[in-house]
């Protein structure tokens, strides 16, 4: 009974078709007539048969369902899909080296040994960890050994996992730059810790202020303590207890206890922070225990000042390296790497290991050919070529078209800071998004705790393809007042 109202439900069986007679159907499907019987009675009274002396037992006509009338159509505007894009954050995609990096891929696969392809260990490869170890001491003056780092599947995967093991150890709080991506304060929320806000200005964060974020207890004779090598722990209130070392329980330091920073060039404003502010920054880790977790995400894009080594190189044991593969070549490849305090190094990597969360080992064994090969070295001063001609060519042009408005944090990265007439900001957004120029003003990445900065917009000049820059670069002009 069911498949026959199922048939003539879904229109296998048209209105006016004539079914066979009980006995007939009975004899093919092998059951009592009267079982027939009762089926087709009961379908007639539902509706979905009907029978008539002479005429035998039909599927009935029924009327269709009514359709709901369509839908008002939408009077208001829609804007356009972005012609142009000048977010920052991105770099020109164009650019990868793909024949290089399909070299590399198949140097690698003929190398590789056979265990590669089954499960890696959760640090990493070892091919890319030595390599990276070599590159980074060369490069940006990290102090790292292979046995310190671990790679992760992107920026978002090394925080997410820092996040986790930093509230496991009871910290609260951790401090951030008053200015940078809303979605890393976001995870650093979603693993439990609350953000206090680091002052940026020209200099680069205020490092000062984070004596003030940290609250320090004394012991009965008013000395400080938990100072050294002090490990954050539960003192039995499950607050924060204290810093980044790796062995001692029980210390003195409560509030933020970590900062997420940017020096050698601070997103997004651009400023590299000042030598006294590092030496604070290292200071503070020093006499509070205290971590730094330090995003170099663009340290190898430098033009017009002497490169800016890795604060990690001053206190290996205070902070964490953070590195990514994402704006040097893509992010698609989803490869970060994190040069690790000792003390740290086997909780992230079990936290990791938890995650099922791991780079491909194939990428990961191309990264480690291309670095030891110099392809990677080759590509960067490449790369730093083409957008060093992009960012004189963007001041450039606002200095003929737009002199009223100045341009900041130009010496290295691949973003510039385009100043704005005070309460202008988020009309230009708007104007641009009608031109089809996707773009973002300084306030989208404003901490909600800092206090209002100045308009500006920061243009991400190493987004477009070659084939649009120009293009993009006619379109900011347009909408600066």
């Amino acid at each position: 009974m069911d498949a026959l109202r199922d048939a003539v439900r879904t229109g296998r069986l048209v209105p006016g078709t004539r079914l066979p007679s009980s006995r007939s159907l009975a004899a093919d499907l092998g059951i009592a007539r009267n079982t027939v019987a009762d089926a087709y009675a009961e379908l007639v009274a539902e509706g979905w048969l009907t029978a008539r002396q002479g005429s035998g037992t039909r599927v009935a006509r029924r009327s269709a369902p009514r359709r709901p009338a369509p839908a008002a159509p939408r009077t208001r505007p829609t804007r356009r899909r972005p012609a142009y894009s000048l977010l920052p954050g991105s770099p020109d995609l164009s650019g990868f080296p793909r024949t290089q990096w399909l070299a590399a891929a198949r140097r690698a696969l003929t190398a590789a040994p056979h265990e590669a392809l089954g499960f890696s260990d959760a640090s990493g490869r070892i091919e890319l960890r030595t390599a990276l170890a070599d590159y980074l001491a060369r490069a940006r003056g990290v102090y790292a050994v292979p046995e310190r780092i671990v790679v992760c599947g992107g920026f978002v995967h090394a925080l997410t996992l820092l996040g986790g093991v930093l509230r496991a150890r009871r910290l609260r709080e951790v401090a951030v730059e008053s200015y940078g991506l809303g979605f890393h304060r976001d995870l650093l929320r979603g693993a439990g810790l609350r953000t206090r806000v680091l002052t940026v200005d020209d200099r680069g964060a205020r490092t000062g202020e984070l004596a003030g974020l940290t609250r320090t207890a004394t012991t009965a004779e008013g000395s400080v303590a938990g100072t050294g090598d002090a490990a954050w722990a539960a003192d039995g209130t499950g607050e924060a207890t204290g810093g980044a070392g790796p062995g001692a329980r029980g210390t003195g330091v409560r509030g933020v206890g970590a900062v997420l920073m940017t020096p050698a060039h601070q997103f997004p404003t651009g400023a590299a922070l000042h030598p006294d502010r590092r030496a604070a920054a290292v200071d503070w880790a020093r006499r509070t225990g205290g971590l730094i977790l330090e995003d170099d995400y663009d340290g190898e894009f430098r033009y017009d000042r002497q490169p800016v080594g890795a604060l990690q190189g001053l206190d290996p044991d205070r902070v964490v390296y953070l590195g990514t593969a994402s704006k040097a070549l893509a992010p698609g490849l989803r490869l970060a790497w994190m040069v690790l305090p000792e003390g740290l190094v086997a909780e992230v990597t079990a936290a990791k290991a938890a995650t099922h969360w791991a780079s491909s080992a194939l990428d990961q064994l191309t990264l480690a050919e291309f670095l030891v090969s110099g392809a990677y070295d080759r590509h960067v001063r490449a790369m730093r070529q083409r957008y060093r001609r992009r960012r004189d060519q963007l001041v450039e042009a606002l200095a003929e078209r737009a002199p009223e408005n100045g341009v900041t944090g130009i010496a290295a990265g691949l973003h510039a800071v385009v100043e704005l007439p005070s309460g202008t900001e988020r009309a230009v957004v708007e104007a641009a998004a009608w031109q089809g120029l996707a773009v973002e003003g300084l306030a989208a990445f404003r901490h909600p705790a800092a206090p209002p900065g100045p308009d500006a917009l920061v243009v991400g000049y190493a987004t477009p393809p070659d084939s649009a820059w120009s293009g993009a670069l006619d379109a900011l002009c347009r909408v600066l007042p």
